[in-house]
């Protein structure tokens, strides 16, 4: 199936992916997403051909969630992409050369290894609307140049994807608007995209509201101006979200605050992250029924089975994440050798076997029942690819 293919389904059920950025801990989500690949290779009877791509209808992704939805999308196994971050991980994180002073006085790494990598594994010349997208997709990204959140979709009905117009979305370079959703502030340079007469700079959709995207993918893919307005129902649409790990800065033998502007500079950015990246993931348990996710807090627990506000769900949501803490690597099991200080970082690149680790050891959550009823025969997924 194609993009256009999954756009113009008229019955539910509608599977959802949303995939959070996080740097080179995405490692940690393509474990877990292994881990589902598999699960459903086994409850659908289907062999090691299925990939992700022909189970989910729309998959959404910010920063190197980004990356990661696109190889989905793409049609790749889960295997392949591993394989992908294996061996170009460090390339991407690779230090900028100090020949370009420039651009090393402003960014931690250069974006030449980045944009080569991903022109490699798209194409060049590939466009955001091409047949070769299996799915619809969903790329975050923050326009810096209106000083606004841009989700971008190639959603064939979406207002502004008409292909015809010359500053439709849908002719941008696919590997371009990748690359600008992973452009995070102070690691890489901003991505400058030429909209028909206008040039827009983008920087890493991880500092919008949308780092996890998974509210925002369910309103895109139900609300009426994005033209999809898919049916909603606990049993008429499943929405899968996976992260790459929070990281609260939890200090307990701190004793001062001391406010300031240098002190706001280097704390306030990470804070409105994690606090927009649990926002989107509170609103999918409130408006969802949650099978699957740790707790929220500790006054609102993990609202699994929770019916307020609503007696009837609008979808079923199962979240896998941890919060890179000593506390919650403890409550994985097995994982005491780890340094809680060598995973948290987006560029761990050093540490990516640690990451593997993290990453099955939360694979374990997910079980066939997550996906019960929402699980079609494997004639039937064959007969629509």
């Amino acid at each position: 199936m194609s993009a256009r293919d999954k756009a113009n389904k008229k019955n539910p059920p509608y599977k959802l992916l949303a995939l959070d950025g996080g740097g080179i801990r995405g490692m940690i989500s393509l474990e877990v997403l292994a881990e589902i690949e598999s699960t459903l290779r086994r409850s659908l009877g289907a062999d090691e051909n299925f990939v992700l791509a022909d189970y989910f209808d729309y998959v959404a992704g910010t920063s190197t969630g980004a990356i990661i939805a696109t190889c989905i999308s793409w049609g790749m196994p889960v295997a392949e992409i591993q394989k992908f971050y294996q061996k170009s991980g460090k390339k991407m994180f690779d230090k900028a050369f100090i020949l370009n002073i420039t651009r090393t006085m402003r960014y931690k790494y250069g974006d030449e290894n980045l944009a080569t990598e991903l022109k490699n594994k798209f194409g060049e010349e590939t466009t955001f609307g091409s047949e070769k997208l299996k799915t619809l997709l969903m790329l975050v990204m923050r326009n810096a140049t209106t000083d606004s959140p841009w989700p971008v979709s190639n959603n064939p009905y979406a207002k502004f994807n008409n292909p015809d117009q010359p500053d439709s979305n849908l002719n941008l370079p696919l590997w371009q608007l990748v690359r600008a959703s992973t452009a995070a502030p102070t690691f890489f340079p901003e991505e400058k995209v030429k909209l028909g007469d206008n040039e827009f700079t983008f920087v890493d959709g991880a500092i919008t509201p949308y780092n996890n995207p998974a509210f925002q993918l369910f309103l895109m893919a139900t609300l009426e101006p994005y033209n999809l307005k898919w049916q909603t129902g606990e049993d008429k649409m499943l929405l899968v979200s996976v992260g790459t790990g929070t990281t609260p800065n939890i200090n307990p033998e701190s004793k001062f605050y001391m406010p300031g502007a240098l002190d706001n500079a280097q704390k306030i950015p990470g804070a409105l992250m994690l606090a927009s990246q649990n926002e989107q993931d509170f609103l999918c348990r409130v408006f969802g029924k949650c099978l699957s996710g740790d707790e929220i807090d500790g006054e609102v627990g993990d609202l699994i089975g929770s019916k307020a506000p609503l007696e009837s769900k609008l979808f079923t949501y199962l979240r896998y994440d941890v919060e890179l803490t000593r506390k919650g690597l403890d409550e994985l099991g097995g994982l005491d050798d780890i340094k809680v200080e060598d995973v948290q970082k987006m560029d761990s690149v050093q540490h990516m076997d640690k990451l593997e680790r993290i990453g099955r050891a939360i694979a374990k959550k997910v079980k066939p029942q997550h996906f019960e009823n929402f699980v079609e025969s494997s004639a039937s997924l064959t007969a629509v690819a």
